[in-house]
């Protein structure tokens, strides 16, 4: 790690501030995975063929809430969301990374409005949702540019991954008018295709940062 960045330090934490981006990203990671997977467990004959917004509300003209799983859902997007943004501020204060932290900052934002606003506040939960795929999507590729290799590769995957199976959805949704061949995989399928690999990248991702290889 650059000499610059070992001095640039949160003078409340005592630790670089790559450190404390990585110590956020690897605990959203985790929240959000696991909050995710609680609120599955608790959901009444939840299948992974239903929408991952369905754990915190299906969307209307009829509702469905199931608690507790609504409630550990959103508060786990707020959490994640929250974290993410923590880390985009350490981020942004290292040093210039072509824009990197902004985009970071994006999909923070746009996961914590996943857990403001459920799955029965329409349009503002599809917007909200639709903005953290695409942003966490766009900044796995973008950390490419600004990880080493061989980790900058994986980066690009994962980022990759999730942008082409969301396009995928769009292609063959509004211009091509057929089935998409992840079809079989149901909609809760196709968007865990879509929102897994985010996930595993943000918490890879930070272990990079932790293991102090920002330069």
């Amino acid at each position: 790690m650059d000499n610059t960045n070992d001095r640039t330090r949160s003078e409340r934490l005592g630790y670089p501030d790559a450190s404390v981006a990585g110590f956020s990203l690897v605990l959203a990671g985790f929240v959000g995975f696991m909050g995710i997977i609680t609120a599955e467990v608790l959901y009444p004959d939840y299948s992974t063929r239903q929408e991952i917004s369905d754990l915190g509300s299906t969307v209307p003209p009829n509702p469905i809430m199931h608690e507790p799983s609504a409630t550990i859902f959103n508060s786990t997007m707020l959490a994640t969301g929250a974290l993410v943004l923590v880390a985009a501020y350490f981020v942004a204060r290292t040093a210039d990374r072509r824009g990197f932290p902004v985009a970071l900052a994006v999909f923070g934002a746009g996961a914590f409005g996943v857990g403001v606003f459920p799955g029965n506040v329409t349009p503002w939960h599809g917007l909200f949702a639709l903005l953290t795929f695409f942003s966490g999507g766009v900044t796995a590729v973008l950390s490419a540019r600004v990880a080493d290799r061989p980790f900058s590769f994986l980066c690009g995957l994962f980022g990759a991954i999730s942008l082409t199976v969301l396009v995928s959805v769009f292609v063959y949704g509004l211009f091509l008018g057929g089935p998409s061949p992840l079809a079989p995989l149901g909609a809760g399928g196709i968007e865990r295709w879509v929102a897994y690999p985010i996930v595993l990248w943000v918490l890879a991702f930070g272990g990079y940062l932790l293991g102090g290889s920002w330069e």
